[in-house]
């Protein structure tokens, strides 16, 4: 058997990315299971060093989370009022930024509610209902318009940002944790009520981006679903506090216990946080990282009609490394007029359009990008700071309407290798197991990796019917 030090070791020369992704597709294998749980140790021994604002009593709790309440509450009229009284947004410079940040965050959001996930065996104890019901919520309680998970990959969808997920190391541990305490839990119960615990508490940062997005004309959904559901009166929040207290330990010292949901709570504090994410951002970067990277697929694919400093575009982009010089040459020569509107421009007028001539090249982040680029001081100085989020309707289709057809939810007879014919090969093999098996196969469907697929949708809704039966 391999001991922690051998994964500690193999850690170093793994990435969190990595990581990540065994634990989320391979976490049954004896390796991943080893390898999660020595990592989740290594984890907590870096916490251990941090600060911890949890009340030293552990019946103080929900008076502590109050008062979080009213201090999230203060500090954000504060910033509606700063906001009313003309002050600049406080989180993202611009469309684009927003749409950077949101990628950034993607993969934790992929793996929403996943450190519950382990605890969905204890169904038959009521004392663990209260994160069942958490986790299963998480889910959506198998509707796909709920689903937390399938809500964040829409938003991206919309706004076209599935190409640019940012694959920096330090966004990925966040979801490795989850993930690993998930996949974990007989030996990380306290630790994942401390996780839980710090988690669920409403954030004054997922009110600010809430209202931030809607500004920029990006559906803030996901996190306003967030903000309601995670309340402290009812939600998620009362719940974390609420079920620490319910598995305290009754006889004995409470205190071990609750040193691990502090290490717990402290995990919630690695990784990059949101105000280093947001300083992150340059502008300039990621539109030249973006062009980059399309480079590739635009080689030998244009014309030679024009030169632009002396080179033709097929010779701008073939080699690497010439991105910005043929941007600067595109501004030396007025295709691109920094500062100004992007319309007066002649490269934007080749990207969006009804007559554009590179129509479909650009997705609607990758257009919203060259546009915020190109618009520079222009945009920031307009009163009206709105024309930004006309960029994705100018790139790309409109958007089905409501009353467009849609996928029944009612049965239909499929083929064996149609899409949902796996839907209804699980129902075929769940009726009439006895109901220890029925729930373990339920559970199976329900985790990270799979919860967000037709088969796993039905299996939430199957099992929190059983549950409240």
């Amino acid at each position: 058997m391999l001991t922690c030090d051998t994964h500690v070791q193999q850690e170093t020369t793994s990435t969190i990315q990595s990581l990540y992704q065994s634990f989320l597709h391979y976490p049954d294998t004896q390796n991943n299971r080893e390898q999660a749980l020595c990592f989740i140790a290594a984890q907590l021994g870096q916490a251990r060093a941090l600060t911890c604002d949890l009340p030293d009593d552990i019946q103080n709790l929900t008076q502590w989370s109050d008062a979080h309440v009213v201090e999230v509450g203060d500090a954000y009229q504060a910033y509606l009022s700063k906001r009313k009284a003309g002050g600049p947004r406080e989180y993202f410079q611009s469309r684009s930024h927003a749409l950077f940040y949101l990628q950034a965050i993607a993969p934790t959001k992929f793996v929403d509610g996943a450190w519950l996930y382990g605890l969905t065996r204890h169904w038959r104890d009521e004392r663990f209902y209260p994160l069942i019901k958490t986790y299963i919520e998480e889910l959506g309680v198998g509707n796909a318009q709920q689903n937390h998970v399938l809500l964040y990959r829409k938003m991206l969808e919309r706004n076209g940002c599935f190409n640019h997920i940012n694959e920096a190391d330090s966004l990925y541990l966040q979801g490795a944790i989850q993930l690993a305490l998930g996949h974990n839990s007989e030996a990380f119960v306290p630790e994942i009520l401390g996780y839980n615990l710090g988690y669920e508490q409403p954030p004054l940062h997922m009110l600010i981006t809430a209202y931030e997005l809607k500004e920029l004309g990006i559906d803030p959904y996901y996190f306003t679903l967030h903000v309601t559901t995670d309340n402290a009166s009812t939600g998620h929040a009362r719940q974390a506090v609420d079920v620490v207290q319910r598995l305290a330990p009754a006889v004995g010292s409470t205190d071990t216990f609750y040193d691990r949901v502090k290490a717990g709570y402290r995990l919630n504090q690695l990784g990059l946080n949101y105000k280093a994410l947001l300083a992150s951002f340059n502008l300039e970067q990621q539109t030249v990282k973006m062009l980059e990277q399309k480079r590739f697929y635009g080689t030998n694919m244009h014309s030679d009609f024009c030169r632009i400093e002396g080179k033709t575009v097929n010779e701008w982009l073939q080699t690497p490394g010439q991105i910005k010089a043929f941007l600067n040459a595109m501004v030396k020569c007025r295709w691109v007029k920094r500062n100004e509107d992007p319309q007066r421009s002649r490269f934007w007028q080749l990207i969006a359009g009804d007559n554009a001539k590179m129509a479909g090249v650009f997705s609607p982040y990758e257009a919203q990008l060259i546009y915020d680029w190109i618009a520079g001081d222009w945009l920031a100085n307009r009163a009206d700071q709105h024309a930004s989020n006309k960029v994705a309707r100018l790139v790309q289709p409109a958007q089905p309407s409501a009353n467009c057809a849609a996928p029944s939810n009612n049965p239909v007879e499929n083929n064996e290798g149609d899409v949902d014919s796996d839907v209804q090969r699980f129902e075929r093999e769940v009726t009439g197991l006895p109901t220890d098996d029925k729930m373990r196969r339920l559970i199976q469907l329900m985790a990270p990796q799979t919860h967000t697929t037709a088969a796993g949708l039905l299996a939430t809704r199957m099992f929190w019917k059983y549950l409240c039966r």
